[in-house]
């Protein structure tokens, strides 16, 4: 367990066998074995180990090793294998620690992950995922009003939402994969709130399309149509913009983004997709925005981004309830005992606290 663990924390870190020997003092060869199981380090060296990976000694410790199954990326461009391993290892840190937390309490904090029912079993073409899409909002009782908060609807219906900081030139958007049957979906932090909560429907529109769509249909434009349509459904874009437009505002598109936390692009196509605006003018938009850099950053405010609170929120409510004590606490959250008791008694900031 320790070894297996020593290589996902050194792994997570970006570091080679030879670099972590060097801060550790030890060579390339011990730290080999560690991780092979063919020796087992000190209580000084595992000490040393854990100062240079940045983890807590409980951490060679945990319980359960987590897989991750059924792995699917959203990224700009193709990212460096070692960066791919290091997400993955930041990502299965915190399922690890999530899984371990619920499983304290007596009764599970969150329900189930389970499919919405009444959906098609074979989708006919791209415009029968808007009734998808409203078929899943009125399953969740979100009617057609704007959501203001994507993570805790998806953490309501048993989808663990985590972020990451990805570190990697904008290159990765997110990833959505299983742990034990349970749904995955991590969004970098670095984005802005509207990118993030498209990533964070598309992933949905994998969950819900799944088995469903017929070879002709491309996988990742039916999961695009469905992330428009279940932020801003039709009905919602008709009554903003109405049926037929020669020609949408900027500071409209503006305002909407600000509403409905789907991004300016992104309203274009909800346009174009309902008939609302032709496809040529909304092509010309596209180049617009391109020749302006507004593909990159839009005008205009820019939409907050979405945080996960669940993992705290039961952190404490463990704590509360004596399910845990100070010390798991902080372990969990991976900082200090000292500066988790800061953040209990409101004096510090858990965002500094974890940099």
């Amino acid at each position: 367990m320790i070894g297996q663990r020593l290589n996902r924390a050194r792994k997570l870190a970006g570091l080679s066998l030879r670099d972590l020997g060097a801060k550790v003092e030890l060579s390339h060869a011990a730290i080999k074995k560690y991780e092979d199981g063919l020796a087992t380090p000190s209580s000084v060296n595992l000490l040393k180990l854990a100062r240079a990976l940045n983890v807590r000694t409980e951490y060679f410790f945990r319980p359960e090793i987590m897989a991750l199954e059924t792995i699917e990326y959203r990224k700009r461009s193709a990212l460096p294998k070692k960066q791919l391993v290091a997400i993955e290892h930041e990502v299965i840190d915190q399922i690890e620690r999530r899984v371990e937390l619920e499983n304290l309490f007596p009764t599970p904090p969150v329900i189930p992950f389970e499919p919405v029912q009444g959906l098609p079993d074979l989708v006919e073409d791209l415009a029968q995922i808007e009734e998808i899409a409203e078929t899943v909002r009125n399953a969740w009782d979100l009617g057609y009003n704007p959501i203001p908060d994507l993570v805790d609807v998806l953490e309501t219906h048993g989808i663990r939402v985590f972020t990451i900081d990805s570190n990697t030139d904008q290159k990765f958007d997110g990833l959505a994969a299983s742990v034990n049957q349970m749904p995955i979906i991590v969004v970098g932090n670095n984005w802005p709130g509207d990118r993030q909560r498209f990533t964070l429907a598309h992933e949905l529109g994998h969950q819900m399309l799944k088995n469903r769509l017929p070879k002709e249909i491309d996988e990742e434009a039916a999961c695009n149509r469905f992330a428009g349509a279940f932020l801003i459904p039709r009905k919602s874009v008709i009554q903003e913009l109405g049926t037929h437009r020669n020609y949408i505002e900027l500071m409209e598109l503006a305002l909407l983004k600000e509403e409905f936390g789907l991004s300016m692009a992104g309203l274009l196509y909800r346009a174009r997709d309902l008939g609302i605006v032709s496809a040529a003018w909304r092509n010309d938009q596209a180049k617009l925005f391109r020749i302006k850099g507004w593909h990159i950053t839009e005008p205009g405010k820019p939409y907050p981004a979405e945080e996960a609170h669940v993992f705290e929120q039961l952190i404490f409510h463990a704590l509360a309830e004596d399910y845990i004590g100070e010390s798991k606490a902080a372990e969990l959250m991976k900082m200090s005992l000292t500066a988790f008791q800061a953040i209990r008694d409101l004096e510090g900031s858990y965002a500094v606290a974890r940099k």
